[in-house]
């Protein structure tokens, strides 16, 4: 049973509030991007190791470059498994491609479009190589979709959604939007481990700059697309005409890309904070919990990403109002990236969080 209003002003005054709550977290929990990035390219997993085989979970693969589990050898092997999946499914439509913050999804992005233009598939990207919350890829394959028994398409997200800024996340979302079910997750982890014992050898690929030049490969704004249909499915004008004022902060997620365009179009008063991801650091979920040594941890995620599993759930739901937040401190200038031709900015993101988890947020101490 939820507490009532009483028992939660009782518990509210028993707790104390953890002494780093509202401040910036220390430096020595944060990663160290320049290493991450490096690592994606330089490990090489070994694929009789179970620990550093592809595996996927909620739709697709989760690891980190540092262990082994999330490297470039496993977004080859993966997406030529896609390639082969999609080919057996009879899916020709395009493929839509996009990543969210997290230091890993950039250069998985970019080893993904190597692959796909190498075998052909039509693959459209967000516009100006901005980040893409992940309901703008659903939403993508939906309109598509909408009426066509031929010509499917599907899409790739690049994601680890909730976990650690370490970890990286590749995710296949077949033609109806959401998650894969198990039949093709199970069938792209087999194939993709088969190509890893045979150390990629049967993977086709081109240069990143190849693939960019490809006649298949495109570029679309999910964004634009998605914030103009937030209308049909969500009642805008009486979010308007009740004057509310909103608060939003993406927290270094790929929503950014979202907030200030909602509420430019809808004439809507939402005070978008920290619009920035490699400039303003930007509070992560893991860092709460980090800080947290014995407390009673409260994590209150509000979704802006909504379950777009079917045509009927297309929109995102709007925040309640922000709570307070704990900041990490960005890192200083870093080595040139290991990416070839591609000089990364100074103080990239030190610690991000995707959309999943966002919004509010709060650590509390346990009573003594």
């Amino acid at each position: 049973m939820l507490p009532n209003a009483r028992h939660s002003r009782l518990l509210s005054a028993a707790m104390s509030v953890h002494p780093l709550a509202g401040k910036p977290a220390p430096a020595e929990i944060l990663i160290d991007p320049e290493q991450l990035l490096a690592a994606y390219y330089s490990v090489r997993p070994d694929p009789e190791n179970p620990e550093q085989q592809v595996a996927f979970g909620t739709s697709g693969h989760r690891g980190s470059p540092a262990d082994g589990s999330f490297n470039e050898a496993h977004i080859l092997a993966t997406t030529q498994a896609i390639c082969e999946y999609r080919a057996g499914q009879g899916i020709t439509g395009p493929l839509y491609l996009g990543r969210d913050t997290h230091s890993a999804s950039e250069p998985a992005e970019r080893s993904a479009l190597e692959v796909l233009a190498a075998n052909g598939v039509e693959t459209v990207l967000q516009a100006g190589g901005a980040y893409t919350a992940t309901p703008g890829i659903s939403h993508a394959i939906i309109v598509h979709n909408r009426g066509r028994k031929a010509g499917l398409a599907d899409g790739i997200v690049v994601t680890p959604s909730h976990n650690p800024p370490r970890d990286g996340g590749f995710k296949y979302n077949p033609p109806h939007g959401g998650p894969a079910d198990t039949d093709a997750t199970g069938w792209i982890q087999d194939r993709a481990n088969a190509l890893l014992r045979e150390n990629n050898g049967s993977v086709k690929r081109l240069s990143y700059e190849a693939a960019k030049r490809a006649a298949t490969t495109h570029e679309v704004d999910f964004a634009a697309a998605y914030v103009a249909d937030l209308e049909n499915v969500v009642d805008i004008a009486a979010i308007r005409n009740a004057k509310l004022r909103l608060g939003a902060d993406p927290l270094g997620g790929a929503s950014i890309a979202y907030w200030s365009r909602i509420a430019e179009h809808y004439k809507l008063d939402i005070s978008v904070v920290n619009p920035a991801v490699r400039v303003t650091p930007v509070m992560i979920c893991s860092i709460l919990v980090q800080l947290a040594s014995d407390p009673v941890v409260q994590v209150v995620a509000r979704a802006m990403q909504p379950a777009m599993s079917s045509p009927a759930s297309t929109a995102a739901s709007l925040p309640q109002q922000p709570a307070s937040f704990v900041h990490a401190v960005p890192h200083g200038a870093g080595p040139a990236s290991p990416l070839p031709g591609r000089q990364y900015p100074p103080a990239p993101r030190a610690a991000m969080q995707t959309p999943s988890c966002r919004d509010t947020a709060s650590i509390t101490q346990a009573p003594s």
